[in-house]
């Protein structure tokens, strides 16, 4: 997934993701699967911050805190089918997500995570 400018129109905030970095405009992206193709390519500054919106309710969420989930059954810009959730109840909460795979930050990100990122969840 190419992302040229990475401020991108999002039509679907359950979908969307950010990177905020110290005197940088947030990078917003419309699918997570370009969110991991940007992070996967360049290395972020010191301090950004990465926020992924909970499926369910649109809220940011640090994106080394949330769940994933990758279900063919949910359409999403650029075809990842990634969505994110705050939390495991916010996922099993959500009638859109079908019984697909949990995945973590590590899944989505591979080994060099996200800035702040955690190897627990």
């Amino acid at each position: 997934m190419a992302c040229a400018n990475c401020r991108m129109t999002v039509v679907d905030r359950t979908l969307a993701s950010q990177l905020v970095a110290p005197g940088e405009e947030p990078r917003v992206f419309d699918d997570l699967g370009c969110l991991a193709a940007y992070l996967a390519a360049r290395p972020t500054a010191a301090g950004t911050g990465v926020f992924v919106a909970d499926h369910a309710t649109g809220e940011w969420v640090a994106a080394a805190d949330a769940v994933y989930t990758r279900d063919p059954a949910i359409a999403t810009p650029m075809n990842s089918h990634l969505v994110a959730h705050r939390s495991d109840a916010s996922r099993n909460a959500d009638p859109s997500v079908h019984p697909a795979a949990r995945l973590t930050a590590a899944d989505v990100f591979g080994p060099a995570m996200v800035p702040g990122g955690r190897r627990d969840r």
